[in-house]
């Protein structure tokens, strides 16, 4: 106990960090050369460094191999906090300039491409609305990588589906709204002026479907099987849903979208909801965030905002 103490005690006196960022360079680079470029520093500097740490820490931080310089066991777990320290550092920073002007601030948001275009911009409108000044930046694309980017400090929250048995217990999930999967055809489409849809006359209709192994597309495969009636033939798979949207509105397709999706789209005049009663499940969608990373205040305005956009969709929901 009383060496840990001894370690710990030297290394927070020695340790700087301008030496645990260029580690952090050095490993994302593979070489000392390579990382004085990026840091603009001469390759001497970054040595002297690396043996600093190694040094107040009393381990061997790198190892060379053929394809380059790798982290031990001991830098790897020093990087793993590097990257929190940094990310603290970063986070403290923000908050002092929120402090300064509340009216500013900046925040990283991940989310999948139909909420992003939906849910999550409708906030991003009504944030910017109260805060003109603030900056957000939306990075839109697939489950696995947001969740990289999470854990990676990249982004500071996810709006998101929760993934129910799968979810990763290093994350938060706050619940935002219930998310129903509804059937949808294009205004010119023959079926979108009928009051009463069979589900097995959907088994005959020409479908433009997300992949079936895709979250909506497993949700469409399993309320088909859950009443006896087989999944019905594809026409085009396609994951983007602008591509959906757009074959829809030739009046020859059916598809199957979140509520969410169509009720913040501006072409939902040309879109309607079928009669059918076929059993999608519904998705919950909440903000995901790290549970031992703290947020910013800007962050954590955008969460309110995002509750009081939730609360006035489910509400206008209710009314109809």
């Amino acid at each position: 106990m009383g060496a840990a103490v001894q370690l710990s005690d030297r290394a927070e006196r020695r340790m700087k960090l301008q030496d645990l960022r260029v580690l952090m360079a050095v490993t994302e680079a593979g070489s000392m050369g390579k990382a004085a470029q990026r840091l603009n520093i001469t390759q001497p500097a970054i040595s002297r460094s690396i043996a600093d740490l190694e040094h107040a820490l009393g381990v061997r931080l790198l190892d060379r191999h053929p394809q380059g310089i790798v982290p031990t066991e001991f830098g790897r777990a020093l990087l793993d906090c590097g990257v929190a320290v940094f990310d603290d550092l970063r986070q403290g920073i923000k908050n002092i300039e929120f402090l300064a002007d509340p009216s500013a601030g900046e925040v990283r948001i991940g989310s999948i491409p139909p909420l992003g275009a939906s849910f999550v911009s409708a906030v991003i409108d009504l944030v910017l609305q109260c805060y003109p000044r603030m900056v957000l930046h939306l990075v839109s694309t697939g489950t696995d990588a947001l969740h990289r980017d999470l854990h990676a400090r990249n982004v500071d929250l996810l709006i998101a589906r929760k993934l129910g048995s799968m979810a990763d217990e290093r994350e938060s999930f706050e619940f935002l709204f219930e998310d129903p999967y509804i059937v949808v055809a294009g205004a010119r489409h023959p079926w979108g002026r009928r009051r009463r849809i069979e589900p097995a006359e959907l088994l005959d209709a020409s479908w433009v479907l997300p992949p079936a192994a895709s979250p909506p597309g497993s949700i469409a495969v399993e309320a088909f099987r859950s009443i006896g009636l087989d999944y019905p033939r594809v026409n085009v798979v396609a994951s983007t849903p602008q591509v959906r949207m757009s074959l829809l509105a030739t009046g020859r397709f059916l598809t199957i979208f979140s509520t969410s999706a169509l009720r913040f789209s501006a072409k939902h005049p040309q879109f309607r909801v079928l009669p059918v009663k076929l059993p999608l499940a519904r998705a919950s969608i909440g903000i995901i965030t790290l549970k031992n990373r703290t947020l910013s205040p800007a962050a954590r305005l955008f969460i309110r905002y995002a509750h009081e956009v939730a609360k006035l969709m489910v509400k206008k929901s209710r009314a109809k």
